[in-house]
């Protein structure tokens, strides 16, 4: 027999026994060879054998491509044999996105109307897979006079293909809405799933069409409570429960209708509470029958003891060995957290112990839940357990967890002592994943508490000594003992046992801390702060060493420290009698008054507010896209297309030479970068500014002067958060020239690190932009960062600028640009 004529069998059969793949490769090849010459020789005999051969080869990877216009011909044949391997191919060599697909049409209508029903279903399960809109508008009315045909079989393959036809073709809905009662009256359970499908997609195409389909609800209620009621079915039979997939479908659609409808969820609560009963939640189908059940009873206006029912499946699933189970557990608990806070604070032990599960996803959910449930009532249980976890957790988890950490003990904290040491806990375990600017809100922390400085001090000093790897530990510690030394060799902590703290001890630390590789680069200048602070709280016995220690950075390839060691120097020998008062103890920080949104309510209380504006934190891990390289430039500012550009994830933020790096814009651009800022500063409270009590340079204090009230305030920018307000000052001395302040204001939950602000004027303008107050927003409005911008008009054209703005919000870099037109009139 020749090869051409080989059955498909014997083609398995050999090529199972290839024992490479290059002997695999040349098999195929060889008899795709054979395949092309039998297509082109019009072997009508072996054609439905040959294309089903090649689409073996397809299901393996390989080409198969020249066998589409094949498929076509078995269509068009009168054989049925020869259909079903026609429309087969067609389904796996053929999508609506190839022209070649619309060939078909006519024989897929003239198959749709054949008096065959296996010919007919062969029709409609290939228009159910690779329909187009051209194909579903074509085929639309025969579709759905088949809906009526009185074969259940058929009917069942109409209304799946009137599903399709519907997601291609939204509009066509009205055809189909009448056959949707009839079709609910079937007893068949493939013609129910079929017509519960397609209510489902006719209300997610068309809104308004929900309050047509809740004269419906009786009679879904009904096939449920006949479902969950009815005895062993062996056809319908998944696992002990009868029809899963019937059942599953038939919630989502009772969910669509019920939300936003307080009569239709009256009526689900009796039934919704049979199903959550009398559901076996042992086995795989009557989990995600539960699971729907718990995702519907809190869409809905279900009443309080239906919630609480919910919520414990959901702790029910939080003890199954199945880490899937498990998941998705913790998934519906942090949407639930905001429905029902008291009935999920019951299970707050089970979402503690999931922290200890080996698989990282389950502990990132109950993480993200366990933060979600800490209050003040149970703060020192939750924190304390997190800092367990802390300990042995990934990276990529701990700047998120000591965020959240220093974050909800500055909302929770029942006392200021616990508040510090639930800090400081943090500082000793995971420093290095502290962000600055929250080095700044911990430095606040213990400059406002004064009954606690000794104490703190004393224990910063001790965790110094023990380990000097976390950069921020050595920031906040050396600040704190530049800034507290006196209180540290006062010993004066009642409560505990202190070791004697010497002069020569502290001076002999910073001086190993300057000694040791990595440490100077990272936090030296806070150290020599530190050593200069010194000078004014020890005995003037030890002044010559540290005076020493100073000097001997006055040649340091370190150019922050050998600035600082000059400028001391010379604060010391020229300057001495403004050295006590330049190196007196900084005042308190005030601490901004943002008021504590509690995640719940303290169990026992009343909880009738817990149905309210809850706010799950999401942890995203995920890695940020790339930003092609032109996008990074700003636009043209003299295209007259307007942006309507997205933010844009970056994988770092833009360095100093690439924010410079502009584009010339068509050579009529004047662009201006913003100068970067030595040390992170924040407007909102201060904390970071006095960090750096000897900085070499101030902010530019032009935008602290009035805007001229002649010209009102606009705001240039709002978008994810972001406010920037321009406000306008005028010279009269120069009627061309005016002074905009941008004052930037951030109203999201975290605060927006590396700030930069750019802007792009035509030439017709001279510009130039001053330095910022800081490159950090605080969070929720509690503080503002502004910039000048100092723009004169050379020619009398209107003036037009383009913004680009760069800046981290939770460690994800963002860019966003925008183009701002409309300014005074008055202006210029």
């Amino acid at each position: 027999m020749p090869l051409a004529s080989m059955k498909l069998k014997d083609l398995v059969r050999k090529l199972r026994a290839c024992k490479t793949a290059q002997e695999e490769r040349d098999f195929i090849n060889k008899e795709c060879a054979l395949i092309r010459t039998a297509f082109k020789e019009s072997d009508s005999e072996n054609h439905s054998r040959n294309v089903a051969k090649l689409l073996y080869i397809h299901l393996l990877g390989y080409p198969a491509h020249f066998g589409q216009l094949e498929c076509l011909k078995l269509i068009a044949s009168p054989r049925y044999t020869d259909k079903r391997i026609g429309y087969l191919g067609a389904m796996l060599l053929l999508d609506e996105r190839q022209d070649v697909h619309i060939m078909i049409t006519n024989s897929m209508k003239n198959d749709i109307n054949h008096q065959s029903q296996y010919v007919q279903s062969l029709a409609l399960c290939a228009l159910g897979t690779i329909g187009s809109q051209e194909m579903s508008r074509d085929l639309a009315q025969e579709v759905e006079g088949l809906l009526k045909a009185p074969n259940t079989y058929i009917r069942k393959k109409a209304t799946l293909c009137a599903v399709r036809i519907l997601k291609k073709v939204p509009e066509l809905m009205e055809m189909f809405v009448p056959s949707t009662r009839s079709l609910l009256a079937e007893k068949n359970h493939g013609v129910l799933l079929g017509a519960v499908t397609l209510i489902e997609e006719m209300c997610s195409a068309n809104s308004d069409s929900i309050p047509h389909f809740r004269k419906f609800v009786p009679n879904l209620i009904r096939i449920l409570k006949n479902l969950i009621m009815s005895s062993f079915s062996p056809e319908h039979d998944v696992g002990g429960v009868c029809d899963p997939f019937l059942q599953v479908q038939i919630l989502r659609v009772l969910r669509s209708l019920a939300i936003g409808d307080r009569e239709t969820s009256d009526a689900l609560n009796d039934v919704l509470a049979q199903v959550a009963t009398n559901t076996d939640s042992n086995k795989n189908a009557g989990q995600a029958i539960l699971y729907e059940t718990v995702l519907t009873i809190m869409s809905i206006n279900s009443e309080s003891g239906l919630r609480v029912l919910g919520v414990n499946i959901l702790g029910r699933f939080l003890l199954s060995s199945d880490r899937n189970i498990r998941y998705i557990a913790l998934n519906t608990l942090l949407f639930t957290v905001k429905v029902d806070y008291n009935a999920v604070q019951r299970h707050r032990a089970t979402v503690l112990d999931c922290l200890k599960e080996t698989d990282i996803s389950i502990r990132r959910r109950a993480l993200e839940l366990s933060f979600a449930l800490i209050n003040e009532g149970n703060v020192r249980v939750m924190v304390k357990e997190i800092l367990v976890f802390l300990q042995t957790a990934e990276p990529e988890f701990k700047s998120y967890i000591t965020a959240n950490v220093i974050s909800t003990a500055e909302k929770f904290a029942p006392d200021k002592r616990w508040h510090v040491d639930t800090v400081l806990n943090v500082l000793v375990s995971a420093g290095s994943y502290i962000r600055d600017d929250l080095v700044a809100d911990i430095v606040r922390l213990i400059s406002s508490t004064k009954e606690l400085q000794p104490y703190a001090v004393y224990k910063l000093y001790q965790a110094l000594k023990r380990d000097s790897t976390h950069t921020s530990l050595v920031k906040v510690s050396t600040w704190c003992v530049g800034e507290f030394a006196d209180l540290l060799l006062q010993r004066n902590l009642e409560e505990e046992e202190v070791e004697e703290v010497t002069e020569d001890e502290i001076v002999n630390l910073l001086e190993c801390l300057l000694h040791t590789p990595g440490i100077p680069q990272r936090s030296g200048d806070y150290i020599i702060n530190a050593l200069m602070k010194l000078t004014t709280r020890l005995s003037s016995t030890i002044l010559p060493r540290i005076q020493a220690i100073i000097k001997k950075y006055k040649t340091s390839l370190n150019v922050e420290l050998q600035q600082r060691a000059v400028e001391y120097d010379t604060i010391a020998v020229k300057h001495t009698a403004l050295k006590s008062g330049l190196l007196e103890r900084m005042p308190p920080m005030k601490v901004p008054e943002a008021g504590k949104v509690a995640n719940g309510p303290v169990e026992g209380e009343d909880s009738k507010d817990t149905n309210s504006e809850q706010k799950v934190q999401q942890f995203k891990l995920d890695q940020p896209e790339k930003l092609p390289a032109q996008e990074a430039s700003l636009l043209d500012l003299l295209d007259d297309t307007p942006i309507e550009t997205p933010p844009t994830i970056l994988t770092a933020p833009a360095t100093s030479s690439e924010s410079s790096n502009l584009l010339d814009l068509l050579g009529d651009i004047t662009t201006s970068a913003a100068p970067s800022v030595s040390q992170p500063l924040s407007s909102g409270g201060g904390g970071a500014a006095l960090l750096d009590l000897m900085g070499s340079s101030q902010p530019n204090d032009v935008g602290s002067s009035p805007s001229d009230s002649s010209v009102p305030s606009t705001t240039a920018f709002e978008k994810n958060g972001l406010r920037i307000v321009f406000s306008y000052q005028k010279d009269p001395s120069v009627p061309n020239k005016c002074i905009i302040t941008a004052t930037s204001t951030n109203f999201t939950q975290f605060p927006m690190t590396d700030y930069l602000f750019q802007v792009a004027v035509p030439k017709s303008f001279q510009m130039q932009l001053l330095s910022p107050s800081g490159n950090i927003i605080p969070p929720n409005a509690t503080g503002t960062v502004t910039q000048c911008i100092e723009i004169v008009q050379t020619q009398n054209n209107p003036l037009r600028m383009r913004i680009r703005l760069s800046y981290s919000v939770n460690g994800t870099p963002a860019l966003e640009q925008a183009e701002v037109n409309s300014f005074p009139s008055q202006l210029m």
